[in-house]
């Protein structure tokens, strides 16, 4: 196989940094991330606590509800019926299923995979969200759907679990078998997930992370069981998986993949941009069971996901043969946030490169009284990054170096110390102690820890 660029071990080292930093900042319960280049999982962590009710580490191998993530995985499922001559994408969806209502039955099976069919999001009782009821049965879904669709179907991009619960239940027709055997068997097996089922109960010894609430309500977390079957909307949100087999699935659906359960044609038709969300605060797109976008001029797709006490997401950007994906066990985890954080990173270092050897040692992070500050090098150039923004490396100071242990800030804000220099202080024992930024003094944690304790008491 061919060897992984050479800036791809830098970024990753300093995605766990920044990543660990945020845990701590945060305090968020939990976070799992997995990175895969060209299809192989590169990077695979966890951090925090899959129960804080009884302070159970987090690992790479505990199992999350992904929620909505399974939307690809039924998108896949359909598309590989197609690619068997078993159905076709303009089918109408009643041609599978009945008692539908006519205008949803009308609508097409490509319509239900890309939010257009114009069902409604959640039936007209969503209580099963929220931990009020359980979640619908086919007789419960069957019933929401005989019922007139909200809006003209093929007009606008409308989000709709039941039209994905819909999807399952073509599905369910076509093979005649359930929905969660089926998929099981075709994609998931095929795919090499270990990790991944359609839905609870999970395998005999795999460790559920439990959900958390946020803390604002009560001033602390409850735990969430997470264990709920989603019945009928499996083929919506049921799965359970772990950051590295959605990163190994993600990345198959990438048409650039060599290896894949689908053909090149069905993930070129899966990932294309079928609408735009035009009331996005971001440039969204959907496909066929994908979320598509734009960072920085890398285009990803992917999908997220929200269950009670879990959100997470998953982006592929085909062009650097790249799949991250952040699994958070809290209801306001940050996985959108901690993911576009990790792509900067890796976006950064791959236009920088990995560091040069004059360039290499400077790392470390110093702090002040203002919070943590990064040096970051890459390329010919070292960077004093902000570990406790969600994106550490946006328009932060940019330092040239003079000498082994000298430098002046190249670039910066006008409100920075442009132009002005940085030194690194080492000991008698040749160990730097202390970094000097312009007029200010940035020490290790423990040491300014201790200054400020003795300064202002514990």
């Amino acid at each position: 196989m061919t060897q992984p660029p050479a800036w791809l071990d830098p970024a990753i080292a300093y995605v766990e940094s920044w990543l660990g930093h945020q845990m701590r900042l945060t305090e968020q319960p939990g976070c799992m991330i997995a990175i895969a280049w060209r299809g192989q999982v590169v990077f695979d962590a966890a951090f925090g606590r899959a129960n804080l009710a009884t302070g159970e580490a987090l690992t790479p191998r505990h199992r999350f509800r992904v929620a909505s993530h399974s939307k690809t995985f039924t998108a896949a499922a359909v598309l590989k019926l197609r690619e068997q001559g078993r159905l076709r994408l303009d089918d109408p969806v009643g041609q599978y299923v009945t008692g539908l209502h006519p205008e949803i039955g009308a609508a097409t099976i490509a319509q239900a995979l890309s939010h257009t069919a114009g069902v409604f999001r959640d039936g007209l009782d969503s209580a099963y969200w929220v931990g009020r009821a359980p979640f619908s049965d086919a007789a419960q879904i069957r019933a929401d759907l005989a019922l007139a669709p909200t809006i003209e179907p093929n007009t606008r991009l409308k989000y709709s679990n039941h039209g994905f619960a819909l999807a399952g239940l073509v599905i369910e027709a076509v093979t005649g078998e359930p929905y969660a055997d089926w998929v099981r068997r075709e994609i998931v097996a095929p795919a090499g997930l270990g990790e991944t089922t359609p839905d609870v109960p999970l395998p005999e010894g795999a460790r559920l992370a439990q959900g958390h609430g946020g803390k604002a309500l009560l001033g602390r977390r409850q735990v969430f069981p997470g264990d709920a079957s989603t019945h009928a909307l499996a083929s919506a949100t049921g799965f359970v998986s772990t950051a590295a087999d959605l990163v190994r699935f993600f990345g198959q659906l990438s048409p650039t993949a060599e290896t894949s359960v689908l053909s090149r044609a069905s993930r070129r038709e899966m990932v294309r941009p079928q609408w735009r969300d035009a009331y996005s605060a971001v440039e969204r797109t959907y496909g066929l069971g994908v979320i598509g976008g734009a960072f920085g001029g890398w285009s990803w797709f992917g999908h997220s996901g929200g269950f009670q006490g879990y959100i997470s997401r998953t982006a592929v950007v085909a062009a650097q043969d790249l799949a991250v994906s952040v699994l958070t066990n809290a209801a306001d985890g940050l996985a959108h946030a901690w993911l576009d954080g990790a792509l900067s990173i890796l976006q950064r270092f791959a236009a920088e490169g990995a560091p040069n050897p004059a360039a290499a040692d400077w790392t470390g992070r110093w702090w002040s009284v203002w919070g943590a500050s990064d040096l970051v090098a890459m390329g010919d150039k070292v960077l004093l990054a902000a570990p406790d923004q969600a994106d550490p490396l946006l328009k932060v100071p940019e330092l040239a170096l003079t000498g082994a242990d000298e430098a002046r800030i190249a670039e910066a804000g006008a409100f920075h110390s442009y132009g002005e220099p940085v030194r690194r202080v080492r000991d008698a024992a040749g160990q730097v102690v202390e970094l000097r930024v312009a007029g200010g003094r940035a020490l290790p944690e423990a040491d300014l820890a201790r200054e400020l304790t003795e300064r202002y008491g514990g």
